[in-house]
């Protein structure tokens, strides 16, 4: 495996669909042993999972990471908060910009690149009804376009 080659192993669509994304950042974890080898098998969801600012720390809250099967004693609680790394610049930057009314972190992926895991965050700003109905209706008229072109050729 390569320096730069990416496995990805939890999107999280729902963000997406739920927010503007505004700005991404790729922050590091901090895991245990056992919970890097049960990332690497591929057992990581952030369906419902957000991101927090805590006394100048990143703390993702929700982020699950399915206890390891040869793990016993050395399995630490799934659901327990885990602790991002990022520069102290993009910190105070990235709480800046959330003090600012409607913008919050979301977690957006996780993914393997080279040996070390890393979660891909974005500042993002919530979606209203009517907005997620313009973006439903804007991909329904690209599918129906891309159609279209493909039966002429």
């Amino acid at each position: 495996m390569g320096k730069d080659t990416i496995k990805l192993i939890a999107n999280n669509k729902k963000a997406y669909h739920d927010y503007f994304i505004e700005e991404t950042y790729e922050a590091g974890i901090a895991l245990h042993g056992t919970e890097v080898k049960s990332v690497r098998m591929g057992k990581c969801s952030v369906k419902e999972s957000f991101i927090r600012i805590e006394h100048g720390e990143v703390i993702a809250y929700g982020l699950h990471i399915s206890p390891y099967e040869k793990g016993n004693i050395f399995n630490r609680d799934p659901m327990r908060p885990k602790k991002l790394l990022l520069h102290r610049h993009e910190i105070n930057k990235i709480a800046g910009k959330i003090k600012e009314k409607g913008y919050t972190l979301v977690p957006l992926k996780v993914y393997l690149k080279g040996s070390l895991i890393k979660v891909e965050i974005g500042l993002a700003r919530g979606k209203k009804l009517y907005d997620k109905r313009q973006t439903l209706a804007k991909k329904d008229m690209q599918r129906e376009a891309e159609r279209e072109y493909k039966q002429r050729f």
